[in-house]
């Protein structure tokens, strides 16, 4: 299909997108920076801008710079480079691990870590890692900046705490070298997105869970946290038998009759894959912090 006809702006710096932002507010318009969720939904008429805003030669919303002790991603920093870093391995380990298994080669190259946050779709692979990363969201508008923890972001199915004149500008992860950290994901077999994704980031000392943080996409109709799983972990031993138990916990809190229900899984089998992808998110993740 091919989407309805739209007006196109390049904007070459921030400034300049916002100056478009200002200039085309009373229209239906959309921001373009890598494009693999914006290009499909209008393809297939879900979406249908008078006019894109391309962002995506913004050379200052691009790159990973560590500080102190958390490292910058810019919003237009591609998937590939965010699964290629050392320091993200190191540093936001599930979330490098996320950024690795998203799509394929060609979207893993194209695709930014922005667009996919501020998009928001369900499915997509970085909202449970944002989650579990502890992940911090930076949103600049004319009337300055602001931040907000990736707890707070995502507030349903494509929708977020952008604001209106507010643009993603980068991601900031707070370094946790002693943890250990995994993405587990049931894939869609016809498109790649998650049918059920979990994200870890597990601290061990002397073969005690320390600390915990396990988020999920692709379940609910945003990313979410999954409390009752981290409970279950913290104190307690890190053995790969202690993850499949706490993975029984995935749906606690979750009520099942609001959870993702479509052709490819329904809720209830939603629920059972969360169990089971917690607990090989979280196995992993042990196994790599000891």
């Amino acid at each position: 299909m091919f989407p309805k006809q739209f007006d196109y702006y390049e904007a070459s710096n921030v400034a300049e997108a916002f100056d478009l932002m200002d200039e085309h507010s009373d229209e239906n318009a959309e921001l373009l920076a890598g494009g693999h969720s914006l290009l499909p939904t209008m393809k297939s008429g879900l979406a249908s801008p008078d006019a894109l805003i391309d962002i995506g030669g913004i050379a200052d919303l691009r790159g990973i710079e560590e500080d102190g002790d958390s490292t910058r991603i810019g919003a237009l920093t591609h998937y590939a480079d965010i699964a290629d870093h050392d320091g993200l391995h190191e540093h936001a380990p599930a979330l490098a691990d996320a950024a690795s298994q998203v799509g394929d080669v060609q979207v893993r190259n194209r695709g930014t870590i922005g667009g996919n946050l501020a998009h928001a779709d369900p499915a997509s692979d970085l909202p449970g890692a944002a989650l579990a990363a502890d992940a911090t969201l930076l949103l600049e508008s004319r009337d300055g900046s602001r931040e907000v923890p990736a707890d707070e972001f995502f507030l349903g199915m494509y929708a977020t705490d952008v604001g209106p004149g507010e643009l993603v500008t980068g991601v900031r992860v707070p370094h946790e070298d002693s943890a250990g950290g995994a993405y587990a994901k049931k894939p869609s077999p016809s498109s790649g997105y998650a049918m059920v994704g979990v994200a870890a980031t597990v601290e061990v000392e002397d073969g005690t869970v320390t600390s915990a943080r396990i988020g999920a996409n692709g379940a609910m109709d945003h990313g979410v946290r999954l409390q009752p799983v981290e409970d279950e972990l913290v104190g307690g031993p890190a053995t790969e038998d202690a993850a499949e138990a706490a993975g029984e916990h995935a749906a606690d809190d979750l009520d099942v009759d609001f959870m993702m229900d479509d052709n490819q899984a329904s809720a209830e089998f939603r629920a059972q894959l969360l169990s089971v992808y917690t607990g090989r998110a979280v196995a992993a993740a042990i196994e790599r912090a000891t």
